[in-house]
């Protein structure tokens, strides 16, 4: 089913000149794998535990941020007829730090969704992508679930570790 989510959203989202949106799609393909593997079966390096980034990381993903989000931004709105390339690819940027984070395990993951889906549900409103609006909104409760659970679960490694 990700698979034809991912398949629909891409060509949806270049008919509506969200071209980001439309490279994102492509890439979570990727992104998702790498994160399924990481957390199923990569049994060479010690599987990643809830936790925070470091600040190293943390001076990584903004780079990465600011880098993607204006060149994808500058190329889409220069040499296509991309409607909100700037605004569109900094979710776009967005969204790739969360799957990645995700994958780690970093509990900013879901904080960085939640900014996510506000500014996508933002978009797909002024696209008149109600159906996405209506999408977003779930996935922004979940993001908020998300962070709760894994708040929880943090806590209890915390107390496990503390016992060992």
């Amino acid at each position: 089913m990700g698979l034809v989510n991912v398949t629909v959203s891409l060509f949806l989202f270049f008919d509506q000149r969200l071209y980001s949106d439309a490279v994102q799609q492509a890439v979570y393909i990727l992104l998702l794998s790498y994160g399924w593997y990481q957390w199923k079966y990569n049994t060479l390096v010690k599987r990643p535990e809830i936790g925070f980034m470091n600040g190293v990381m943390k001076v990584s993903m903004l780079i990465f941020l600011i880098t993607l989000s204006f060149s994808m931004g500058y190329l889409f709105d220069k040499y296509t007829d991309a409607d909100v390339p700037y605004l569109d690819s900094s979710a776009t940027a967005l969204s790739f730090i969360a799957q990645f984070l995700i994958a780690r395990k970093k509990m900013e993951n879901w904080l960085i969704w939640m900014v996510v889906n506000v500014m996508y549900i933002g978009i797909y409103s002024y696209k008149e992508l109600y159906l996405y609006v209506l999408l977003f909104a779930v996935y922004l409760a979940l993001s908020v679930k998300g962070y709760i659970s894994w708040k929880a679960l943090m806590n209890k490694q915390k107390q496990t570790e503390a016992y060992v």
